[in-house]
Formats: structure tokens, C-alpha cells, sequence
């Protein structure tokens, strides 16, 4: 059966929560998703927002601090907010391809080359033990450690090659304090699991963003092996086509969704993982383009009319107000800027109730530089 693409959208919106806000909590959207990228802090937040029926950001800032959500470095080497038991099964999987990277000639210009990876992991063990530990104590003694090399890039190093995560207060809601490190197990008093199939980890993928191919999960998590494993998932797994012939898996009893259903428009956070987890992104940006990453850098977000990308926003604020600045992509109709007003409008209350909220809606091709 061949899937147009206005059908891989719907559904793919449908499976993100983004046709209807879901009455879920933090965790559970968080284990749907199979987290929910948290590079930044504000990001997941607008995550749940976007997604989930009356969401309270209190409920995440009390969640890190209860130890039932987490920060950590999961897929594609960023941090993920995620479950316990999502921390302790995805990472070992995650953990080895992350190892790889320091030691590579195009990590910080070569920063590490030359060093012994076990020696630094040894001198990184020894720091970090039982006790969450700040990124500026950890960078201060990696100068002492190795005073000829970049005290950043040890720094990172160890970040890569020690099962770590951010502790409160990094994460929490309105709050931009600096990360603090610790070691997983300790945290979460409980081991690493390392026999957690990595088919079970792809069929939650497709549950969340399938029909998809291999190469999409690959580019989802940045693994290896993914072929295979999507095989021993047997019967439990279907296929499709898509337009251009490729083969499609998904979960065997996922339902497709109708390809006219409407689609409200939606503000998402930057680096929102629907824009980053599939190597064929035409189901979510018209004509396939790359996700506008470097926007993102400067937290840009994407606006989705009709489940599509098109258009950037981003908020700017001082002690008093809160501008929300558009870009479109093309020309909107009356009624579609009448909607993207409203969302947006409904975004500041939640984002800056405290501020005074005004909503410029620009044209296309000009900059958000106030």
C-alpha cells in the first residue's frame, strides 16, 4: 500500500499529539514520545504545551526534583527529558556511539587527539562519583588535569563517556541556572539496563513518528544496526510505500489517520524532535528542506499551518513585555493569520503571563530582529 504524503503528516501528527491536546501528564507524554528534546530548558515545556490538555509547567520543575523525570544525553548526543526507566534502558544503547566523539579529529579541532580515551574516562570516574557535581568545578579541575589542552573540551569529554545526567535546579521551569552533572546510577538508585532490545526501543519509535524507514531511524537516534533489529520484530511490524517507492515500517496494530483531517495551527519549541527524526522530512517541511537549525541556535521556532512548517516566531522580552515576531514563509490567508494571532496570543499567556503580550506578524523573507 502506498502512503501519500498528507497521509504520513496527519498520522505523524496525530501519533505527536498535535491534531488534539491530550489529557496526559509529563510522564506519560514523555514515554510516548520517547522523550522530548531538551537542549535548551524551555523547549520541553513548550513541548508539553503544544501537546498535552492544561499542562502546568509546575508539574515538570516538581517532577526533576522528585527524581521522576530526567535530563540526560540520549538521542542524537542532546539532552532528553525522560523517565526513569527510559534513562536507565535507552542510554546503554546510546553510550557507546557517544564515546566515539571526543577522540575524533573534528571534536573541538582536535582537541582530545593524541590522549589516552581510558586515561581521561579513569581521571573522569574519579571526579564525578556519588555526588552531582557542577560543570565549572568539573571544567576547573580538567585544566589542572591536563593544563595544555582545552579545559571545555575534557569537560565534554567526560560528558560523553560517563553515563551522566543534568540535575535540578538545571531544567525547571523559569529557572537558567548552570548544568550540574551526576553519574545515573546514583541518581536514580538503580542500575543501568543493559538488555532493553533495541527493536523494542524502534517499535516505540514508529508508535510515535512511524510509518518510517530505517534510514528515519537512524537519523531519530543515530544507531546502528537498525535493520536487523527492525527484523526480529517480525509480525509486530507492517509495511508500506511511500511516493517515491521506499518501504515504510510500522507498528502492526498503529492506525493511519485520514488525510483531510484538520490540523490546528501550532507553535513548537526550537529543535522540536517532530522536525528532527526522519531523514525524509517532507512529511512535515514542504519540499523537504532542512529544519531551519541555524534559527534554531537563536531559538527560532517553527509555526505549523495545516501540519506543515511555514513560518518561524520567536519571543522577545524585557522586565514588562513579550513580543512574539513572525515570519511567514509564503503569503497567509485572513483566516490563517487570524489562528496563528490566536495560538500565539494563547503562547504568551503561557509562556509570559506577567508581561504585556504584543504579536507581529512580518512578511516573508524579513528579519526577526526587532
Amino acid at each position: 500500500m502506498k502512503l501519500s504524503t498528507r497521509v504520513l503528516n496527519r498520522t505523524l501528527l496525530a501519533r505527536q499529539h498535535l491534531l488534539e491536546r491530550a489529557p496526559l501528564t509529563a510522564p506519560q507524554l514523555c514515554d510516548h514520545l520517547v522523550g522530548l528534546q531538551a537542549q535548551d530548558t524551555l523547549p520541553p515545556f513548550l513541548a508539553l504545551w503544544s501537546r498535552t490538555a492544561d499542562f502546568d509547567p509546575a508539574t515538570v520543575t516538581a517532577g526533576l526534583e522528585d527524581r521522576s523525570l530526567v535530563r540526560i544525553t540520549l538521542m542524537r548526543g542532546t539532552i532528553h527529558l525522560v523517565t526513569p526507566p527510559d534513562a536507565l534502558r535507552i542510554a546503554p544503547h546510546i553510550q557507546p556511539e557517544l564515546e566515539k566523539i571526543p577522540f575524533r579529529k573534528g571534536f573541538n579541532f582536535g582537541a582530545m587527539v593524541g590522549l589516552d580515551p581510558a586515561e581521561v574516562r579513569a581521571h573522569g570516574e574519579a571526579l564525578l562519583g556519588d555526588e552531582p557535581m557542577s560543570a565549572a568545578d568539573m571544567r576547573a579541575h580538567a585544566a589542572a588535569l591536563y593544563p595544555d589542552r582545552n579545559a571545555g573540551a575534557v569537560l565534554q569529554t567526560w560528558l560523553y563517556q560517563l553515563p551522566v545526567l543534568q540535575t535540578p535546579p538545571r531544567g525547571r521551569w523559569k529557572d537558567s541556572s548552570r548544568p550540574v552533572w551526576s553519574r545515573v546510577e546514583p541518581w536514580l538508585g538503580a542500575p543501568l539496563d543493559p538488555d532493553y532490545p533495541l527493536e523494542e526501543l524502534l517499535l516505540r519509535y514508529l508508535r510515535a513518528f512511524g510509518p518510517a524507514t530505517t534510514m528515519d531511524m537512524q537519523t531519530w537516534s543515530k544507531l546502528t544496526g537498525i535493520k536487523p533489529a527492525v527484523d526480529r520484530l517480525g509480525d509486530r511490524v507492517r509495511t508500506y510505500t511511500d511516493d517515491r517507492g521506499r518501504t515504510l515500517y510500522d507498528a502492526a496494530d498503529a492506525e493511519l489517520t485520514d488525510p483531510d483531517h484538520p490540523a490546528p495551527v501550532r507553535l513548537l519549541g526550537w529543535y522540536d524532535n517532530l522536525l528532527l527524526s526522519h531523514q525524509d522530512r517532507t512529511r512535515v517541511i514542504p519540499d523537504g528542506a532542512p529544519p531551519p537549525l541555524r534559527e534554531a541556535a537563536n531559538q527560532v521556532s517553527p509555526v505549523l499551518i495545516d501540519g506543515f512548517l511555514q513560518g518561524i516566531y520567536k519571543i522577545f522580552t524585557t522586565s514588562t513585555t513579550a513580543r512574539l515576531r513572525i515570519i511567514p514563509r509564503s503569503t497567509w490567508t485572513p483566516a490563517q493569520r487570524t489562528e496563528v494571532e490566536s495560538e500565539a496570543a494563547a503562547l504568551l499567556a503561557f509562556t509570559d503571563p506577567d508581561r504585556t503580550p504584543s504579536i507581529e506578524i512580518l512578511t516573508p523573507g524579513a528579519s526577526l530582529k526587532p
